[in-house]
């Protein structure tokens, strides 16, 4: 960094990297000061990679990625820190056409069903083990990721184990529909675009969406170190005020034509307009009612599912990290700089948010994610 007002910020090609990019292309992060490159990276360990080591100064990242990095402690760089969520929705589980076929084969009742739960590929699986068939393959994004968890949670909800009924891959988010169309893998759950893109160019079919599988469900943080923000506190706060900014320009209805535009240059995300806009009308939420509240609930919800799935000690104080990664006063510091951009009472509230559900219907309460996390028939953690 050439300078305290000099940033360089990555992104992956996904829709919802777009506050970063529309705070820099509207001129956002200019207005408070800011100077910033935006690096568009191949790999989600990429992103994690360069903003442990500085080579960038924050990032579009997974949430969970976040959390998992702030369990480092003892890190030269410390923790990671979550000061504003970047997105609700946007995500989805894909199954390639043949799949899709052999389950309404099997099932065409299950994949009737809205959402569709993964009881027609229980079903196939175990036809499958009778034929002496290989497993299954899906991919998801990163090992600490929504994608990863909520893929997980799908299938284990319908009896299957995605640790040994079938097998689980990392894919970068752009690889997927190529991957899925070349028969290298069987499904996979990413980000938009590329759920739209397998669909369109006829090689998947969605079976569930983010919002169907948790509406107003977590995903993308902006995250940087917690040295990076100790040694910059004017410009991460500068910084937050320009992606708060973005975040309600990118909400607008009547900005989404030039944000798709925007989105589908090559440098940017590099998909098809029809498909970038897709999310955009219904699925990705980026500021509405404080949707880019680092929100304590949602970080225990990841470490409980990193509990669950054996990715962390199950003694370990899930409060205390979810309390050191998430930082809502950073993100309430910027808002309220800002006036009228947020309704304060949403973004101010001091009362427990209720518990959240899933699909399955099964409540959520964060004074009790370990026992969520054991109360799983197929799962690691147990009671």
């Amino acid at each position: 960094m050439t300078g305290v007002a000099d940033l360089k910020l990555g992104f992956i090609p996904l829709t919802d990297c777009a506050p970063l990019v529309v705070a820099k292309a509207q001129g956002f992060f200019a207005e408070e000061g800011l100077e910033v490159a935006l690096s568009r990276e191949v790999s989600w360990a990429t992103i994690r990679d360069k903003v442990t080591v500085g080579a960038l100064d924050g990032a579009h990242m997974l949430a969970p990625m976040a959390l998992a990095a702030g369990l480092n402690d003892g890190a030269a760089t410390g923790p990671m820190l979550a000061p504003l969520a970047l997105n609700l929705n946007g995500g989805g589980i894909t199954v390639s056409t043949a799949l899709a076929l052999a389950l309404r084969d099997i099932d065409p009742e299950g994949m009737a069903a809205s959402p569709v739960s993964a009881r027609p590929l229980a079903r196939l699986i175990e036809f499958r083990r009778t034929q002496g068939a290989a497993l299954l393959t899906f991919a998801v994004v990163y090992p600490h990721s929504m994608h990863n968890y909520a893929l997980r949670y799908w299938l284990a909800e319908a009896g299957i184990d995605p640790d040994r009924d079938v097998r689980l891959v990392v894919t970068p988010p752009p690889r997927m529909v190529e991957h899925l169309g070349s028969g290298d893998i069987d499904g996979f759950c990413v980000g938009a675009p590329w759920n739209a893109a397998a669909v369109s160019e006829g090689l998947g079919e969605l079976l569930i969406k983010a919002s169907e599988f948790w509406a107003g469900g977590p995903d993308k943080v902006f995250g940087l170190t917690a040295a990076w923000a100790a040694r910059h506190p004017d410009e991460l706060r500068a910084a937050l005020r320009a992606l708060i900014r973005a975040a309600a320009w990118a909400d607008e209805p009547g900005n989404h034509a030039e944000l798709v535009a925007l989105l589908a240059r090559p440098d940017y995300v590099g998909a098809e307009p029809e498909l970038l806009a897709r999310a955009l009308k219904r699925e990705i939420v980026f500021h509405q009612a404080a949707a880019g509240l680092p929100r304590r609930e949602h970080a225990l919800w990841f470490l409980s599912q990193m509990v669950r799935w054996g990715q962390v000690d199950g003694d370990l104080d899930l409060g205390a990290v979810a309390d050191r990664v998430y930082r809502p006063d950073l993100f309430r510091d910027a808002a309220l700089s800002l006036g009228p951009v947020l309704d304060p009472a949403l973004v101010f509230a001091d009362a427990p948010a209720p518990p959240a559900r899933l699909f399955d219907a099964e409540p959520f309460d964060p004074a009790a994610a370990r026992a969520y996390a054991a109360s799983f028939a197929i799962g690691r953690a147990r009671a």
